[in-house]
């Protein structure tokens, strides 16, 4: 199992999110952290699959935004796969996606807490004069461009919901 504490990498701002994952693959491999290793070689294969997905469009690598969401994509296909080994009463798999979600959230920005969330949410209705829930796609365009990386959007298009009525 890791450390509680992310390597100094994952904390530095200048490096791209691709080198990034290639020095915690070094990191890994040479801790012999075969499940770090592992996880971290699958990240990099679906980025890799983005990257070739975006080649029609013109684009040879896909920006840290949309590796950012690739990220989000894996956590939520292994929370939904916890819950299906919880009902299927496979501890030994549940553990394991645990210790994968792990790996893929180091790389992912700090979420916001509720209360950030509750902000973002007021100052986007404020900015979009939203006044019922016919504006919620306009509320949720702006949360999006302003936040997409932080801000939960599940969790945020329930709060705008409940605001606009």
């Amino acid at each position: 199992m890791p450390s509680t504490a992310p390597p100094a990498f994952l904390l530095e701002p200048t490096m791209t999110l691709r080198e990034k994952f290639t020095e915690a693959l070094k990191t890994a491999m040479q801790g012999g952290d075969k499940a770090g290793t592992s996880t971290i070689r699958l990240i990099m294969a679906k980025v890799k699959d983005a990257d070739i997905a975006a080649r029609p469009r013109g684009v040879q690598q896909i920006s840290d935004d949309e590796v950012v969401a690739v990220l989000r994509g894996m956590v939520k296909q292994r929370r939904e796969s916890v819950e299906l080994y919880i009902q299927g009463k496979r501890q030994d798999l549940v553990d394991k996606e645990n210790a994968e979600i792990s790996v893929i959230e180091a790389f992912l920005p700090q979420q916001m807490d509720e209360a950030g969330i509750a902000a973002a949410v007021d100052a986007a209705i404020a900015e979009t004069g939203a006044a019922s829930a016919k504006d919620m796609g306009r509320v949720m365009a702006a949360l999006k461009g302003r936040h997409a990386a932080t801000l939960d959007m599940a969790r945020a298009g329930a709060l705008v919901k409940t605001r606009l009525g």
